[in-house]
């Protein structure tokens, strides 16, 4: 690999922006492929499917053979709310190769006890997320109830290039919070982002239910097709 293309390479890494490395078998040529620019490339749906799939691996084109070098930024899950929900997702994620966050400003409830082995950060949500950031490779979840805690991360959220939205609570919360949002200045395609009812329809009930609906639509989001950022 030449040094400028590692250095690309890296470059990419630090941003947690994803590229795949396109290696010509027969002719030994290599050319990397940022995430930017895969949408453009001629082998733009091997390389999407690829992306998708998280792995490295060889690949035909019109009797070409390629070896695609994926790099993906590791996959993670920003939650507000030390609640019920996000206590049985810890587990469940850790198990997913999912990288768990936790935010909530109530230090009664964020606490290490209840979330052993968790990021855990006992803030609000305009405070801690400008500085972990939210982009591409991460899936946002609203969990209090509380529009002064759900609402600021929503708000980052839509304005982010997060591959997933969600937000707990009944049509009618749900409602409740689309009218926020349009006073916030977010239109229909933004709000439109957002999984409400959240999770995959299983008829969860529990916590830890919930928590798995959620965690299974994420996952489905992530290696389904990739939602084009507005």
């Amino acid at each position: 690999m030449e040094l400028s293309t590692l250095a690309a390479l890296n470059e990419e890494r630090q941003a947690r922006r994803a590229a795949v490395l396109v290696s010509d078998l027969a002719g030994g040529t290599q050319r990397l492929v940022k995430q930017a620019a895969i949408a453009g490339d001629p082998l733009a749906e091997l390389l999407e499917r690829q992306l998708r799939s998280g792995k490295s691996g060889m690949v035909e084109a019109e009797g070409t053979s390629y070896f695609l070098t994926v790099q993906a930024p590791h996959p993670r899950v920003v939650v507000t709310g030390a609640v019920h929900i996000s206590q049985a997702m810890a587990p469940m994620a850790k198990a997913l190769d999912l990288d768990l966050v936790v935010i909530d400003p109530r230090s009664a409830f964020a606490t290490p006890e209840r979330f052993p082995d968790v990021t855990l950060l006992a803030e609000w949500p305009e405070e801690a997320l400008p500085r972990i950031g939210l982009d591409a490779y991460t899936a946002f979840v609203a969990l209090t109830h509380d529009p002064k805690i759900d609402d600021p991360g929503l708000f980052a959220a839509l304005r982010s290039d997060c591959f997933y939205v969600g937000a707990l609570g009944s049509r009618k919360t749900h409602g409740r919070r689309l009218e926020r949002l349009t006073e916030a200045g977010f239109d229909t395609a933004a709000t439109d982002r957002i999984h409400a009812p959240i999770g995959l329809d299983i008829g969860a009930v529990s916590p830890a239910e919930i928590a798995l609906a959620i965690l299974a639509e994420i996952v489905a989001t992530l290696r389904g097709p990739r939602r084009k950022p507005a």
